[in-house]
């Protein structure tokens, strides 16, 4: 074998390493002189494929299309969840290492702009899509033996609600806990935010906050609300042994009804310029220091 097959077939100086090379170069210098603002940046770029007359097809009320490779294997192995039909590119099949034949459920092997047509140009599927039934309702009765919940107030941004179920998750959290209203249902958006961590832990949606509330106090639940102007710091107002932290919506915060009803209020100390962070950022961090507290 002569020395330029063992090379893939291109001669030991091969011109276009030499081309990488200068192209590499010559972006560095663009981007150099974009943050110098010498040159203007280009507005993003859209993702472009036919979307703008796409319409979301109509969905029952029990189904739900999951999308995502995390999102998927998480729900494909969640037991709980009733599985209807997986739809799969042949690579993404590959990626998901399952055997699709012994999933005990309908699958298609499809192309990614089949799953387009029904998710929309803009999500980010990774070449599969599940469709499914919600998963099942649970009730706070469930959660006495839990001693950390996270309670959100009308939180509506479905991004944020999947971040804060990752943190949740994360920390070992018994539930994320929520209003009917003013609030984001089990979606593919949720799901994909949530990256899994939909299948992992309960997402339970309430009519009435202040009553949901009152029956966590019952069942010996400590309620901290988070308020930037919050009386105390956070990790001054932990007392026993199970806590339920209580954050609000993503401009208005708790609403007035909800301050009046939790143990106590308490804020996040930040000595720095900027004295309030997204709502995802300051639940993982009363997760953490609650969690401090729990196993002091």
């Amino acid at each position: 074998m002569s020395k330029d097959k063992k090379s893939g077939g291109k001669p030991a100086t091969d011109p276009s390493a030499k081309d990488t090379h200068y192209a590499t170069l010559r972006r560095a210098h663009r981007d150099a002189k974009r943050e110098r603002g010498e040159i203007p940046t280009p507005p993003p770029q859209k993702r472009r494929r036919g979307g703008e007359d796409w319409k979301p097809p109509a969905l029952a009320p029990d189904q739900v299309h999951l999308y995502g490779l995390h999102t998927v294997r998480a729900a494909l192995d969640n037991p709980e969840r009733k599985k209807i039909k997986l739809f799969v590119t042949q690579n993404a099949l590959a990626r998901l290492e399952i055997d699709a034949e012994t999933l005990g459920i309908p699958f298609e092997i499809v192309s990614p702009q089949e799953i387009d047509k029904v998710l929309g140009p803009e999500a980010i599927h990774q070449g599969v899509m599940l469709e499914t039934r919600p998963l099942p309702v649970r009730r706070l009765e469930a959660l006495k033996d839990s001693p950390l919940l996270l309670v959100l107030d009308q939180v509506t941004d479905p991004h944020n609600v999947g971040a804060i179920m990752r943190s949740a998750v994360a920390f070992n959290a018994g539930a994320v806990i929520t209003t009917q209203r003013h609030s984001p249902t089990e979606s593919g958006v949720l799901a994909k935010s949530a990256s899994g961590a939909l299948e992992l832990i309960p997402y339970i949606q309430v009519t009435n906050l202040a009553d949901a509330l009152g029956e966590l106090h019952k069942l010996g639940f400590s309620t901290i609300g988070l308020d930037s102007e919050g009386p105390a710091p956070l990790e001054g107002t932990f007392s026993g042994e199970k806590l339920a932290l209580v954050l609000g919506s993503e401009g208005k915060g708790l609403r007035q009804k909800t301050r009046e009803t939790v143990n106590a209020l308490a804020r996040l100390d930040m000595p720095g310029a900027i004295k309030s962070l997204n709502v995802s950022n300051a639940a993982a961090i009363a997760l953490y220091a609650a969690r401090l507290h729990l196993k002091a």
